[in-house]
């Protein structure tokens, strides 16, 4: 073999391994995981706290993708301010992401489409009716275009589920505010509300400015409990609102887990970290290859009901333990 012959097939050799690094590092895939009102700090860093983005890098690692090795996941959120999505989305859109995992309102989702056209966008909880009439789908089982994931729409059945679990926590109760609903209710919630002998009086938050005048109503309508909606920005300031509501000695029922884990008494509704595993397999069909047009938008399929013993102890209430027995998990 002729020198200049081996040293260039010696230099290609020990160049290789070189090119190929370079190759792997520009492809690997950037994802970002945003939330509209987890706060920030609960879902960054090695060891977050929140289970919502625990569950999602969990069931990434499970289907092969390990943030900082074959994929890079930033996590953002809103931290449940509206004037934040602007600046968020813009940031992440000059940022290059190569697909948006997204907890946000439907106008939040529009304009980031708008920003850059064709970016693969997975829903974690979204009004699928809206998708449509924006555009931003052609239909739930046939999206169509570059939107998908999961919706967190819940159905009235689920509503009067939660009058009729806070009614047999408790039974005294006449008065109860449907906090961030609007008048007038829907009529299975009033029909719901009659055979349980209660009178729902709903009590409208625009924003979380908003919060203690709600509850300074409460208190001029001598309510007996309180059956707190889905309204977007409640989590992002639910340890206000459960203070609020402790000040006033008034029980209440939340919409999630994450709300009697953060002292509130009762929960039911949409097993949120079930919808970000899902979230996670719908990113990774995408990364290997799939249309986020193709995928159809699924509804939530798991529920569950939690009780703080600790919180119904403060506020001097006994717990039936027919209740207790039906619980996902009773916080002691």
């Amino acid at each position: 073999m002729k020198r200049r012959a081996f040293v260039t097939g010696l230099g290609a050799v020990l160049t290789a391994p070189f090119a190929a690094e370079a190759k792997q590092a520009r492809s690997t895939p950037r994802i970002a995981r945003v939330f509209a009102n987890t706060p920030e700090a609960e879902i960054t860093g090695p060891n977050p706290t929140s289970p919502y983005i625990r569950a999602f890098l969990q069931t990434m690692r499970e289907l092969g993708w390990t943030d900082g090795q074959n994929i890079a996941i930033e996590r953002r959120s809103a931290d449940g301010r509206p004037d934040r999505w602007d600046a968020l989305i813009q940031d992440l859109i000059k940022s290059k992401v190569d697909l948006i995992v997204i907890t946000a309102p439907v106008s939040v989702v529009q304009k980031a489409t708008q920003a850059r056209n064709g970016l693969p966008i997975v829903l974690v909880g979204a009004d699928p009716d809206v998708l449509i009439q924006r555009g931003l789908v052609k239909s739930i089982a046939r999206p169509g275009k570059n939107v998908t994931g999961l919706t967190n729409i819940t159905s009235l059945e689920l509503r009067e589920k939660r009058l009729q679990l806070l009614k047999e926590a408790v039974p005294k109760a006449r008065r109860v505010a449907y906090l961030g609903a609007t008048a007038p209710l829907d009529p299975p919630i009033e029909a719901a509300a009659r055979a349980l002998s209660l009178t729902v009086l709903p009590v409208d938050v625009p924003a979380p400015e908003g919060l203690e005048n709600a509850f300074a109503a409460i208190t001029r309508d001598r309510i007996d409990a309180v059956d707190v909606g889905e309204t977007w920005f409640f989590w992002g300031h639910r340890r206000r609102i459960i203070e609020l509501g402790a000040k006033q000695h008034l029980p209440a029922m939340y919409a999630s887990r994450i709300f009697t884990e953060s002292g509130g008494l009762m929960s039911y509704g949409i097993d949120y970290v079930d919808l970000e595993r899902r979230a996670a397999a719908y990113v990774d069909k995408i990364l290997k290859g799939a249309r986020p047009g193709d995928l159809p938008i699924e509804q939530p399929v798991k529920y569950e009901f939690f009780v703080n013993l600790k919180t119904a102890k403060a506020l001097g209430l006994t717990i039936p333990p027919s209740l207790l027995l039906r619980a996902d998990q009773v916080i002691e």
